[in-house]
């Protein structure tokens, strides 16, 4: 190895010497791994799937062109969905069904395979969130009750502590410990005791009686002495629920039965992402992310939070530890079980250069690192292990069909082989959230059939997809409109059966997209438990609070009784349904309707761009159009941008109109944003690169790769990035 001006030479990569001593000098120590081998195992899955990378984009791009002059030869003709198929499949777009398969995954954790509960996403960026969804495997449903609108009524504002909101969250847990945790006789809300039993049952003493669970087989353990336990943990549907005493605590001084907290299991999986909810965009920001995953996987990441005058350093929870009712021993896991979401395809990195100079695909680097720094995983206790079965769970977004999923499935093989791990210890996330895999997902799950461990429904990317890859047919239906249609429902119910018939169930997980709007709760609660109900093991939540209290819903929903009962009917959907096209035969809106469709998608992009472009914030909580905060990503900004492109390719608005509604809706952003020290307002000038990049979403949003945000936001933060470092 040698150095070549300011990169690295290693194995004919050219190499960001940062990168380079951080592998080098921090991921490596620990593992039985030379330098060499990594490198030559770089530069060998560089060598073998760059070029591959780059045909599956060509063909993106081939079959979206052929799609577009299909659809601009019948421009003005009534849509026929038989010819429709019929040339999909001509093409290729559409592959032929094989026969029937189960996966074949093997070595999975249970938090995959077998518990059904909630899925936070996170980005890898920050360190405290990223510690903070790792730890939200528990979460308290006191504070989550208390602390939002699950009530009907806001939180306090300010501090203090309200009794009377405290005594009706104390009534709601109450409620739901008789539902999931009945009694014999009477109620929780009755208990004055909770003791173990001398024959290990739980016996509860209620005012004027003694009584037990219905189900004494609910009682998994405790801590303290059985007579007067300081805690009691009770399981259903494998997910646990701690009711915590201590008479001496402010609230459970004041509770008849001395609890003063619900501890139930909230997070059973957290994604750390490397993709949509992450600014990086060079190699001081992948160095960022790379080291928070490294943190996670040795178990030694920290971060200081500031509380007013005072702080403390945040670190990984141990684990649980409990008495069985027979005398034994308990450890409940402390932590959600990790993924890492690396990027999608579309994207080259200059971190990494191959023998010619050129940039890598970005996703290359990510898939070789992310599962270096999990081996240090594997060196740790087994109890203290991220993954006790020894796998390592990547999810891939972005994935085009059947050939992109099996090239994923070798691309991975390569790198086991490189860096010495058993094949398929490393498993697989698909998310399904382009259409080209939905419409073949039989055939992308038999791609990747033994490494397969999760599918998910991110309708936002899909809906993204559907708008750009139909962008010729017509102008599509208002948003509002979007969640209606034929082919949304079919996605749904598509993604479970799908999942079902190639034997998921017991082996991986089956999810549903994320909950938006994460001060709502109580709307969440109302409709996020249709998707236990529809057959799904886990499901997005923005927060571990919203964690907390979707995990309700795995308790009130048996999921894998669901899937049973799901397995056995017809499918709920068919191919036709799935292809039917979210346009409008007659886009006579009103004045009125357009302009506020317009502006409700340019709001939404700037609010989130000028973060992403000023601050390197990828994803965060925006006030929409409405002041109604809502979690902004990549996916969401697709969606908007889109939207408005097709309605200006169409027509339907005009470009004056546009830019007028951008500048109109950036001085309400401007003004959303005035209490942000840091921010910098886009008006009256209207020049900036946040304000630039918003408007190329929009402007250039028909010639965008699939419709992909990444390539623009990508160059327009990179220009920032540079302004802001030359005025230092």
């Amino acid at each position: 190895m040698s150095e070549s001006g300011e990169r690295v030479i290693a194995a004919g990569l050219q190499v960001d010497p940062d990168l380079y001593e951080f592998v080098n000098t921090r991921v490596l120590p620990g593992l039985n791994l030379s330098e060499e081998a990594v490198w030559r195992g770089m530069a060998e899955l560089v060598a073998h799937a760059a070029p591959r990378i780059a045909r599956a984009l060509e063909t993106r791009a081939l079959l979206q062109a052929q799609i577009d002059e299909w659809h601009r030869e019948r421009a003005g003709q009534p849509h026929d969905p038989a010819a429709y198929r019929t040339f999909l499949e001509s093409i290729g777009y559409l592959v032929p069904v094989g026969e029937d398969f189960s996966i074949e995954t093997d070595r999975v954790d249970p938090e995959i395979s077998e518990i059904a509960g909630p899925q936070l996403v996170v980005p890898v960026s920050n360190a405290r969130y990223s510690l903070n969804a790792a730890n939200a495997r528990w979460g308290s449903l006191y504070d989550a009750v208390y602390g939002t609108d699950v009530l009907g009524t806001p939180p306090p504002a300010g501090g203090g502590y309200d009794k009377a909101r405290g005594t009706r969250v104390v009534g709601w847990v109450r409620s739901f410990l008789d539902d999931i945790f009945p009694l014999a006789e009477g109620s929780h809300a009755e208990a004055r005791t909770y003791r173990i039993g001398t024959g290990g049952s739980l016996e509860i003493d209620l005012t004027d009686a003694t009584t037990t669970l219905t189900n004494p087989d609910a009682l998994a353990g405790y801590t303290g002495e059985p007579a007067s336990p300081d805690s009691v943990l009770l399981t259903n549907h494998g997910l646990g629920v701690t009711l915590e005493i201590d008479r001496e605590h402010p609230i459970g001084k004041d509770d008849g039965a001395g609890i003063k907290d619900v501890v139930i299991e909230s997070a059973i999986t957290t994604i750390i992402d490397f993709e949509d909810s992450v600014a990086a965009v060079d190699a001081a920001d992948k160095l960022e992310a790379y080291a928070n995953w490294l943190g996670l996987m040795r178990g030694d990441l920290t971060a200081w939070v500031s509380k007013g005058e005072h702080g403390f350093e945040r670190q990984l929870e141990s684990n649980r530890r409990f008495t069985t009712p027979s005398g034994g021993e308990l450890e409940k896991r402390g932590r959600a079980l990790l993924l890492v979401r690396n990027v999608g395809n579309l994207m080259t990195t200059d971190v990494v250069l191959d023998e010619q100079g050129a940039e890598i695909p970005e996703t290359l680097l990510d898939a070789m690192l992310t599962v270096l720094i999990a081996m240090h995983d594997f060196t740790r206790p087994a109890a203290e292990r991220n993954s006790p079965a020894g796998s390592v769970y990547v999810v891939k977004p972005k994935l085009h069909g059947p050939a992109e999923v099996a090239m994923t499935d070798e691309i991975f093989t390569i790198i086991e082989r490189s860096l010495g791990l058993a094949q398929n210890t490393v498993k697989i996330g698909v998310m399904d959230e382009e259409r080209r895999t939905t419409v073949n997902l039989k055939e992308c799950i038999r791609g990747a059939r033994k490494r397969l461990a999760f599918i998910n429904t991110g309708f936002l990317d899909r809906t993204g997809d559907e708008i750009h890859t139909s962008m010729e047919a017509g102008p599509v239906v208002r948003k509002a409109e979007m969640r209606r249609t034929r082919w949304i429902k079919a996605y749904e119910d598509w993604n479970v059966d799908t999942g079902l018939a190639c034997g998921l169930r017991g082996k991986a997980q089956i999810g549903k997209g994320m909950w938006p709007a994460p001060d709502n709760m109580a709307q969440m609660l109302e409709q996020k438990i249709g998707h236990p109900q529809a057959g799904a093991n886990t499901a997005w939540v923005p927060s571990p609070t919203a964690a907390t209290l979707h995990a309700t819903h795995y308790h009130r929903v048996e999921v894998a009784a669901r899937q049973a009962e799901l397995a056995g009917q017809p499918p709920r959907a068919t191919l036709d349904d799935l292809l039917t096209i979210p346009i409008t035969p007659d886009a006579a809106w009103s004045e009125e309707e357009r302009r506020a469709e317009v502006d409700n998608n340019a709001q939404g992009i700037l609010g989130y761009v000028v973060r992403w472009i000023d601050q390197g914030v990828g994803c965060s909580k925006v006030p929409d159009i409405n002041n109604v905060a809502l979690m902004e990503d990549r996916a969401t900004c697709r969606i908007s941008s889109q939207h408005i492109a097709n309605w200006l390719h169409h027509g339907v608005v005009t470009a004056d109109e546009v830019e007028e509604s951008l500048r109109r809706m950036a001085l309400v952003v401007d003004q959303q944003n005035a209490n942000d020290p840091v921010y910098e307002p886009m008006a009256p000038a209207f020049d900036g690169e946040a304000f630039l990049a918003a408007r190329a979403l929009v402007f250039e949003g028909t010639d965008q790769p699939s419709g992909y945000t990444e390539p623009i936001l990508h160059a327009y933060r990179a220009r920032r990035k540079a302004a802001i470092g030359a005025a230092a």
